[in-house]
């Protein structure tokens, strides 16, 4: 009979570990410590299933939502959430209207930007671009209306169509006309308050009073005679040139002399003291004899002789007879009796213009905050070179006029393409006049045509989404803009009262003609 073996079962046997092992050899390991137990935090929600509670006014959902997971960089969520608001800016300053992506109301004050360092604002320049019809000189009234309220006044250095006379009845203010057979006339060559207390400077300080007059007289004279044409180019203006002038001004107003009082000057006694120069003008430029200083000046006699003799004769060539009250809330140059002559003489009055209305507020009293207005910049910008630069000029000053924190300078354009009809692509004009686009932190774009959307990006570099802003929703109503300041983009809606409506329509002449 066979017998069946019963297997016992095995013992588990275990090896020395690592540690055992290296402590029969005399070598202690550490030893990790135990984790610390912590203790689960009490719900304070109810738990509940995606759907949510199933009984009344509890938000169950029969079925789940199709929801989508994203995961992206900060710099990218604006192309997929485009109507993210930018971060709001403060409450200071005129209230313009709406900001349509947060729904705030939204308030433009440039010289309380500069000041705030949150704000990327380092010059309170404004430039405004739009399609005519659809608001923009409304926008520019109201906000000059708005900013009286915080102690600016403004200044219409050439109202050439008019648009601010009603502006200007309204405050008490007569504006003031110049043109062919009215009595007004301004100087550009004026010194301006520049000239008062001369007497009673040291040299040092004559002296840089001095460089600061003779520039602007130079750089008005350089746009003046680079504006006149020899066919199709600009008379030039050479350092031969700008030389003459030098010397012929320090002459006219006694500075070479050595006078404590400078005599003021006009652009007539200037053409006149190059055509009949004396022995000691001749000598100081340089010239063997006055036939060699004549042949040498010839140009610029003749560019000089036709602003004093052409279609402006009479409004630049004698001294100011008008007086600016800086009291009043407005002052107002009116340009509208050129519009026969041309826009090229109207772009050189508003030189002359805005040279004379410089040089009245290289010395302003503390507290006077003033507005400076210039209307259809772009006659000026297309001047040439020389006139550009005196454009831009006006533009730099706006920090530091009189050092006491400077003017709004506030440029109202059709469109940015406007600066590159300074000169042919790629020419010293093109490219100072959009150069001049960094010069004016603040920007407001009205609606444009879709076929300036290429010129908006190429010369602001707006992108696509805020291209469309303009060509689209501003194209479609009045008071609509991209209001860009410093690198941060708004979408406005400007928002007029019943008075403004009444004293910012300017289709009087439509509706007269239909």
């Amino acid at each position: 009979m066979a017998t069946t073996r019963t297997e016992r079962p095995r013992r588990a046997t275990t090896g020395r570990d690592v540690s055992r092992l290296l402590g029969d050899f005399g070598h202690e390991i550490p030893s990790i410590p135990a984790a610390a137990v912590t203790a689960k935090e009490p719900r304070i929600f109810r738990p509940s299933s995606w759907r949510g509670l199933r009984r009344r006014e509890a938000g169950w959902l029969p079925a789940a939502a199709p929801v989508a997971a994203w995961r992206m960089t900060s710099d990218q969520a604006p192309a997929l959430w485009p109507f993210i608001a930018t971060p709001g800016l403060p409450p200071t300053g005129a209230q313009m209207g709406i900001d349509m992506l947060s729904g705030s109301a939204f308030y433009c004050d440039p010289l309380g930007w500069v000041l705030n360092e949150a704000i990327p604002v380092t010059n309170p320049n404004i430039m405004a671009w739009g399609k005519p019809g659809l608001g923009k000189s409304a926008n520019t009234k109201a906000f000059l209306l708005r900013m009286m309220d915080f102690d600016y006044k403004a200044l219409i250095l050439g109202d050439t169509k008019d648009e601010y006379e009603a502006l200007c009845r309204f405050l008490g203010v007569a504006p003031i006309s110049l043109g062919p057979g009215l009595p007004a006339r301004v100087n550009p060559l004026a010194i301006g308050p520049l000239a008062t207390g001369w007497q009673n400077l040291d040299g040092p300080a004559a002296q840089a009073r001095a460089q600061v007059v003779f520039g602007r007289w130079l750089t008005l004279v350089r746009g003046l005679v680079g504006s006149q044409r020899i066919g199709e180019a600009r008379v030039p203006f050479g350092p031969s040139d700008e030389a003459v002038i030098k010397a012929a001004l320090a002459d006219l107003t006694g500075y070479s002399r050595g006078a404590t009082r400078l005599t003021e000057t006009t652009i007539p006694a200037l053409w006149a003291a190059l055509d009949n120069p004396a022995d000691t003008l001749v000598a100081q430029c340089r010239y063997a004899d006055v036939r060699h200083f004549l042949d040498a000046t010839r140009l610029l006699r003749d560019a000089l002789g036709q602003l004093v003799n052409g279609a402006l004769a009479g409004l630049f060539d004698e001294h100011t007879n008008i007086t600016i009250n800086w009291d009043a809330p407005i002052q107002s140059l009116s340009l509208s009796r050129l519009r026969p002559l041309g826009e090229e003489a109207t772009g050189i009055a508003l030189t002359c213009l805005n040279s004379w209305g410089r040089g009245i507020r290289e010395v302003a009293q503390t507290g006077d905050l003033r507005v400076v207005v210039r209307d259809e910049a772009w006659m000026q910008l297309r001047l040439g070179p020389e006139a550009v630069k005196s454009f831009d000029a006006d533009l730099r000053l706006s920090r530091g006029a009189g050092g006491l924190g400077g003017d709004v300078q506030y440029c109202v354009m059709h469109k940015p393409s406007d600066l590159l009809s300074a000169g042919d692509q790629g020419s010293q004009a093109a490219t100072i006049a959009k150069d001049l686009l960094h010069l004016a932190d603040i920007k407001i774009l009205h609606g444009q045509p879709h076929q300036v959307g290429h010129e908006l990006d190429h010369l602001l570099g707006l992108g696509p989404l805020a291209r469309d802003v303009v060509t689209g929703w501003a194209l479609q109503g009045k008071g609509r803009a991209l209001w860009q300041v410093g690198d941060r983009s708004y979408k406005v809606q400007t928002v007029l009262t019943r008075p403004e409506l009444d004293l910012t329509y300017t289709n009087e002449g439509i509706e007269a003609a239909a």
